[in-house]
């Protein structure tokens, strides 16, 4: 068996060493087990219109480098699988849908026109590299004639029968008219953040609403289509935050997941859960309720654009705890960001910034964080059962050709001196202060 240690310390400077086999067993040790646990699908990001501007404002060669990076398998962070945009996210260069006629429940005005200037050719540019992501989908706000303001911000969906089915009759139109540019939608998850009446694109549904709308209108119509795009409960950003409580919100379990999943009619159109932000605070308690479902870690949290060495540190922990907890995969949000602002002025973190007056794409310290995990962690593989002293900063994992890779972070101000045993035998390594280590075992 080998065993090899890729470290990125805080100034990100990757360097490879052979770790030292031991028989002595440190004070700071992982035990890394046989036991597997949940598969593991893969990783990715959304796609975005000011992700692709960013990218277009490279100079050809620079471009490519980096679409290499984020989607060609074995180079970079091996991305399997991307969510796209139902109309404009909070990212969009303006915000728009799909259908802006009004009253026009036949849909006859349904277009993705504006998809093909800037989304469409971004996904089409990484589909070339891997032929193989998977892609979901998700709206920020349905069309503004079907919401209780005209408004792509705040509102809520119309309770309107017709209203109802001309949305369902959106989502099979807008699969039907990707599956015309070779992008097959593999999940839809319904709602981005239903529990938030947001300044930018979104929708507030409560738990019943969003039951009703599944089991009456949506099922039913993919059913009726013939689609094999799998509906997921989505994105959920539940439990509220507390500061943004009222004395009429709770931040308990049943506000979405289990108002929905509990229903059995609901239930049948279900194939997974998504969860993002607070909503990690209840995954694990769905995972148990629900094991046979799939989950997805939907939007990683992103930081106010300063893309800090301290935040990684917070978003490495971010991946512990979804994997630790059951989720399948891990999206990002924004890969690529010139500037790191919305069109309405809220600064985030990406994994890589564009400076286009000088043609320079700069990696972040969240690059660095995806790459740990996504570069080593083959689709296929399986989490490990571990423990030891420092288990509490690490993950393990067993990729479908049998080697084993473990991921861990050190937050402390010293380095620690670390064993490692997996499949009998023991290893010695050293972690920095303030890194990211993985390791790899043949």
């Amino acid at each position: 068996m080998t065993a090899t240690q890729i470290e990125s310390t805080q100034a990100v400077q990757l360097k490879a060493s052979p770790l030292k086999e031991t028989t002595t067993t440190l004070h700071n040790n992982l035990e890394i087990g046989t036991e597997k646990r949940q598969e593991i699908w893969g990783f990715g990001h959304t796609f975005n219109e000011l992700g692709a501007v960013a990218l277009e404002n490279l100079p050809e060669a620079k471009r490519h480098e980096v679409l290499d990076d984020l989607f060609k398998p074995g180079v970079g962070e091996n991305y399997t699988l991307c969510r796209i945009p139902v109309g404009a996210s909070d990212y969009a260069l303006s915000w728009y849908s799909l259908d802006e006629t009004p009253d026009d429940y036949d849909l006859k005005d349904f277009s993705i026109e504006r998809d093909r200037k800037h989304l469409i050719p971004y996904i089409k540019a990484a589909q070339q590299r891997n032929p193989n992501i998977q892609f979901s989908a998700s709206p920020w706000s349905p069309p503004t004639w079907m919401k209780s303001h005209p408004v792509y911000n705040y509102g809520i969906l119309k309770h309107d029968p017709k209203v109802q089915q001309a949305y369902a009759d959106y989502f099979v139109k807008f699969i039907q008219a990707y599956e015309a540019e070779d992008i097959h939608i593999s999940q839809l998850f319904p709602q981005n953040e239903p529990q938030r009446d947001q300044k930018f694109p979104s929708c507030y549904w409560t738990g019943e609403e969003l039951r009703d709308f599944i089991k009456l209108y949506l099922g039913p119509t993919f059913k009726k289509a013939g689609l094999d795009t799998e509906i997921w409960l989505g994105t959920i950003n539940s439990p509220l935050e507390d500061t943004e409580m009222t004395k009429d919100e709770t931040t308990d379990y049943p506000v979405i997941t289990e108002t929905v999943l509990a229903d059995p009619e609901a239930y049948q159109y279900i194939k997974g859960v998504t969860y993002q932000w607070a909503g990690k605070m209840v995954l694990q308690r769905t995972v148990q309720a629900f094991p046979e479902l799939g989950y997805l870690q939907s939007e990683s949290e992103c930081g106010n654009g300063d893309n800090t060495w301290t935040y990684a540190e917070y978003v490495f922990n971010l991946f512990r705890h979804y994997f630790s907890n059951g989720v399948n995969g891990y999206l990002y949000w924004n890969s690529v960001l010139q500037g790191g602002s919305s069109t309405w002025g809220w600064l985030q973190n990406s994994m890589i910034s564009v400076d286009a007056d000088k043609g320079e794409a700069t990696l972040n310290p969240e690059y660095y964080v995806m790459r740990h995990y996504a570069h080593y962690i083959q689709p296929g593989a399986h989490l490990l059962t571990y423990g030891g002293h420092a288990a509490g900063e690490a993950t393990a994992y067993e990729n479908p050709d049998g080697s084993v890779v473990a991921v861990m972070s050190n937050g402390m101000n010293h380095a620690r001196d670390i064993s490692i045993a997996v499949k009998g035998k023991n290893y010695q390594a050293t972690v920095q202060a303030h890194s990211f280590s993985t390791f790899v075992f043949d």
